[in-house]
């Protein structure tokens, strides 16, 4: 018997266990497995460290590095999560309706677990709590598949959550770690539909496309994200400083991180004026048409592929325009389906934008990187949903 043949027969029975436990149970052993993160922080950095060191010898880019990187704070950010997590009303047993039938038949439409959840993800050892915590909150069970790159730091997570969840006396195979980094394995799991219900693909485009097109199970596509900002001629310059600000460079390894500027003609001297001093401080390279180029002598003529790109790096595509509607055209040309915005004092553009813009996530005057299942009031997330079956935007 293979071993990932034997994840999914613990996970199958480790669902039917998590059917049986109360909510109480369920939320107990979530702060308590907060808690047990807390207490082995040092363990969890010691491993990392050997991760982030693996991934400096093999040349990892830098926003990869970023995300894979953890520390005491980011660590209080997992145990955080997973206590916000226990603190949500469980959806598991909600009634979302009743109906009767003429011929006196009763229905009720209940929220049941899903049963067995993988989840296939990179650099991110983050994910190995957030995932555990949302699957664990709502009753299934999880078989998590992460990088190479973070293997180290995925193990040592994952048995302090199973040691945790053994002293709540409750079934630790609610979660476990394929710890083999074969790809042979990963396209072996990507068809354990006997065991698995559905399978969530957290990365970039070569991850997601390849468990899209090799699953045999039924998948839920996280996207990448190519988040666009659009200022409008009527914007107020400042604010749309300080949203591209802290959309492009408060974290450039994420995915709702902004990575395209559309920019009214109109507004386009006042507004970089302002934006080649900022992107001169926190080095940001601009790549732009003939038109940004001319208003920032620092910026760099930028190609067709520019404007598609997900840089993760301290680099922008920039695109002048002529109206809203061939900024919203723009839009929905080069981007994912992912995050976009609009920068703007004009309410009638605000709305067009919102119902025009093809996106899980459209802002207005806000920045793209709340797109994210916390500040949604989600708890932690699995992923940004980009599909629109079934569903879309933070889970």
């Amino acid at each position: 018997m293979s071993d990932l043949i034997k994840l999914g027969q613990n996970a199958q029975k480790a669902k039917y266990a998590l059917a049986k436990c109360t909510s109480s149970q369920i939320d107990k052993a979530l702060v308590n497995i907060a808690q047990a993160l807390m207490d082995n922080s040092k363990s969890i950095i010691e491993k990392n460290a050997i991760d982030l060191d693996n991934g400096v010898k093999k040349g990892m880019h830098a926003g990869l590095l970023d995300r894979l990187k953890l520390d005491e704070k980011r660590i209080g950010q997992m145990a955080q999560g997973l206590k916000e997590i226990a603190e949500l009303k469980t959806p598991v047993g909600e009634v979302i309706e009743t109906w009767e039938r003429p011929n006196g038949l009763n229905f009720r439409k209940t929220r049941v677990p899903i049963g067995v959840i993988g989840i296939i993800y990179e650099s991110r050892p983050n994910v190995t709590a957030d995932a555990f915590g949302l699957c664990f909150k709502t009753q299934n069970a999880v078989i998590l598949k992460g990088g190479s790159d973070a293997i180290n730091s995925n193990k040592v997570i994952c048995d302090i959550i199973r040691e945790a969840l053994s002293k709540e006396n409750i079934d630790p195979n609610a979660v476990s770690l394929i710890e083999s980094t074969d790809r042979e394995v990963t396209k072996e799991f990507m068809h354990m539909n006997k065991f698995v219900d559905v399978l969530i693909p957290r990365g970039g485009a070569g991850l997601i496309q390849s468990v899209v097109k090799e699953s045999s199970i039924p998948v839920i596509e996280t996207g990448t994200g190519n988040c666009h900002i659009y200022v409008d001629e009527t914007a107020d310059i400042d604010m749309a400083v300080k949203i591209i600000d802290n959309a492009k460079t408060q974290r450039i390894g994420v995915c709702n991180a902004c990575e395209s500027l559309v920019i009214h003609r109109k507004a386009l001297e006042p507004l970089m004026e302002k934006l080649k001093v900022l992107f001169k401080e926190k080095h940001v390279e601009l790549r732009g048409d003939e038109a940004v180029v001319n208003a920032d002598s620092d910026a760099i003529k930028a190609t067709e592929e520019d404007f598609g790109k997900e840089y993760l790096d301290y680099i922008i595509s920039g695109k002048t325009v002529d109206d809203i509607d061939e900024a919203i055209e723009h839009i929905n040309r080069y981007n994912t389906g992912h995050s976009e915005c609009i920068v703007t004092r004009d309410m009638k553009n605000a709305e067009k934008f919102l119902n025009e813009v093809d996106a899980a996530c459209v802002y207005v005057n806000a920045s793209t990187r709340f797109s994210d299942g916390g500040e949604f009031g989600f708890g932690a997330e699995i992923g940004i949903s980009t599909q629109k079956l079934h569903a879309r935007g933070p889970m």
